[in-house]
């Protein structure tokens, strides 16, 4: 996900949107402490996706 699309979305969108990546994260973790995991690329983009969705939704909720 580009920031420029992460932009255009709307502040409860942006929440729903940490949510779920949250969730896949958590269940990505269980996998891979499992040794279940086969796209152990996927933590990382992962990671940078919710990263990049916080820091645009405390941009928008602080202007």
């Amino acid at each position: 996900m580009k920031v420029a699309e992460v932009r255009d979305l709307a502040v409860d969108d942006l929440r729903q949107r940490v949510k779920e990546l949250d969730d896949q994260l958590f269940r990505l973790r269980i996998q891979k402490s499992m040794g279940q995991i086969e796209a152990a690329q996927k933590l990382k983009v992962l990671r940078r996706d919710l990263a990049r969705v916080q820091t645009v939704l405390r941009e928008k909720e602080s202007a």
